[in-house]
């Protein structure tokens, strides 16, 4: 690997605690729920009813010429919107730089299911000829990096890779890889996702995967209690500006961060289910430190994937243990802003990659909300409920998906 450094030079997100960076943190720092009863359909023939929705979100105003928002499924909307504004935070005019150095790698685990459920139905019920010519392009998983390219003039390597709830990581990741390998010197990375709809409410609660605590919606996500019944879904995009060091500095660029390490592994056990013994996760973890040439003691803030699901949160906890020793249980925070946000799947990791990064920033750990009972078999340091003020100078956030994908990221203060 080369000694070219990355850095973080902005940061765009949309979620169901705001559709901005400041309202968003603002909302994690809070301790504020953004799960609801779900309002984009009816959702009373559904075993679970609730989700973190976006809201009040206008798609018009990230496109260039607002009508291409009609034409592009809600995640692409999502992904749009946050690439925009981590360009903008960035500073970086493209007409003063080489843009075929600039790349985008924007994913999603689902991609357009929004498109391909209505368009279905069109072809069920009024038939073939009357689906949507846009239909394909607005369904596939890569055709955000595609459009957010188009909008800004990027020439750069553009491509995603698809790893369900692992996909924001490892877009960042490999964006990251591509930057040390001197491919290019910048990249719009992360993911985007919009699954609160028909099939991914029905298909994820078949798997018994999602809580069913209707009533209580913003109690319903809970990662690490001993009472959570399963993870709540969430939707928006999180996109960050990653930068080779000395390309920012050339251009007087803002650092929030250094991104230092990324580590990558597979479970190679099922289909959903995380291996119960932590061993892939705590691989990637320390393949992760080894790349930014960090000891375990050195991490003061880990954004834990944890989703509140009964066998994932008990298999991270003993990643954790397995990849930091003693210093798991003394001296490491760990939280899941899954507990505010929801479970944001492909767009997860780019969320919550922010979050560590303005822990690092603001010098305030965000909480784990919703610990009533804390699992005695997730026995760590969840900064339960309230934030906390700490001196973060090197945070971790892992991002795990189904198939056994395992990605790990780590930024230290610059």
């Amino acid at each position: 690997m080369s000694e070219r450094r990355v850095v973080i030079t902005g940061i765009g997100c949309v979620s169901p605690l705001g559709n901005d960076l400041q309202s968003t943190w603002d909302g994690m720092k809070a301790g504020r729920s953004g799960i609801a009863r779900i309002t984009q359909l009816d959702p009373e023939p559904y075993e679970c009813k609730i989700a973190g929705e976006v809201k009040d979100f206008a798609p018009d105003s990230y496109f260039r010429v607002p009508k291409d928002s009609r034409r592009s499924d809600r995640y692409v909307q999502f992904a749009v919107a946050a690439a925009k504004m981590a360009m903008e935070d960035s500073g970086l005019d493209v007409s003063k730089t080489d843009s075929r150095r600039v790349g985008v790698m924007v994913g999603s685990g689902i991609g357009g299911l929004g498109t391909l459920e209505r368009e279905h139905e069109v072809c069920l019920t009024k038939g073939p000829k009357r689906v949507s010519p846009f239909t394909i392009p607005m369904m596939i998983s890569n055709i955000a990096s595609g459009i957010i390219s188009m909008e800004h003039g990027l020439h750069g390597p553009n491509m995603v890779i698809v790893t369900a709830c692992a996909t924001s990581n490892h877009n960042i990741g490999e964006a990251w890889r591509m930057i040390k390998f001197g491919d290019a010197d910048a990249f719009l990375a992360g993911g985007a996702e919009s699954t609160i709809l028909p099939m991914g409410l029905a298909g994820f609660a078949n798997m018994k995967a999602l809580s069913t605590r209707n009533d209580e919606p913003e109690k319903a996500s809970r990662p690490f209690d001993k009472h959570r019944d399963g993870f709540v879904m969430g939707e928006g995009a999180g996109v960050v500006m990653i930068e080779e060091l000395e390309h920012a500095k050339a251009r007087g660029a803002k650092i929030y961060a250094e991104l230092v390490g990324y580590g990558v592994s597979a479970d190679a056990y099922h289909l959903s289910a995380p291996s119960p013994d932590g061993s892939g996760p705590a691989y990637a973890i320390g393949m992760a430190l080894k790349h930014a040439r960090l000891n375990p003691e050195d991490v003061q803030y880990l954004n834990a994937h944890a989703t509140s699901t009964g066998l994932g949160d008990i298999a991270e906890t003993k990643a954790i243990k397995l990849a930091f020793g003693e210093h798991a249980k003394s001296g490491l925070m760990v939280s899941s802003t899954k507990s505010m946000t929801g479970h944001m799947l492909g767009a997860a990791g780019g969320i919550e990659l922010i979050a560590s990064v303005m822990a690092v920033v603001d010098g305030v750990v965000p909480p784990t909300i919703n610990i009533e009972e804390q699992d005695p078999e997730c026995d760590l340091d969840v900064v339960p409920n309230v934030a906390r003020e700490a001196k973060v100078d090197v945070a971790l956030s892992n991002s795990f998906g189904f198939g056994g994908h395992n990605a790990s990221l780590l930024v230290k203060r610059f």
